[in-house]
């Protein structure tokens, strides 16, 4: 009967470390960078300068902490720098998003949106409001742990005096997110 319990306990010890290597929830660390693009009014077919139809138009770095719950959603506060250059404009967004996997399969499609403040570092960087919303594509490596996401991003910002002028954007990014 003994050795009966001990292998008992040893099996369900054994259960318990194996579901344990698979992480679902828990604090994590997400890394992206994202491109807005814009159309070129000036570009003409077969023209001479070496003009592109789709250019650059912003770049966004962004950092995130955050903790996912479950399997499916998860919360993050975001530190993102975003630079216009069209516009020559400087942005420090700091936003909490929130992130819903609306397809739970071995890779998740999933959801989310987030709201937060432009933050003022002196003349280069704008002062306002932002809020984003999104769509994407998440697979992970082999240990079911560490994870890349892509896809798309739009965001709205409101900056300048009383917050009446606005920029909207439509970004394609690419994250890597470690659990």
């Amino acid at each position: 009967m003994k050795q009966f319990s001990t292998l008992l306990f040893l099996f369900f010890f054994t259960a318990i470390q194996a579901q344990a290597d698979e992480k679902t929830n828990g604090l994590f660390y997400k890394a992206s960078l994202s491109a807005t693009l814009t159309t070129n009014e000036d570009y003409t077919i077969a023209n001479d300068y070496g003009d592109t139809f789709i250019n650059l138009n912003g770049i966004f770095i962004n950092n995130t902490i955050g903790y996912q719950f479950d399997l499916r959603s998860s919360i993050g506060l975001n530190l993102e720098y975003d630079y216009y250059i069209d516009q020559r404009l400087n942005f420090l967004p700091v936003y909490l998003d929130f992130t819903y996997n609306i397809l739970d399969f071995d890779d998740q499609v999933f959801i989310r949106g987030g709201y937060g403040a432009l933050v003022n570092l002196g003349k280069s960087f704008e002062k306002g409001s932002m809020y984003k919303a999104g769509i994407g594509y998440r697979f992970y490596d082999d240990d079911f742990k560490n994870s890349w996401l892509i896809g798309f991003d739009f965001s709205r910002k409101r900056f300048g005096f009383r917050q009446e002028n606005k920029l909207s954007s439509f970004a394609i990014f690419l994250e890597f997110m470690l659990f």
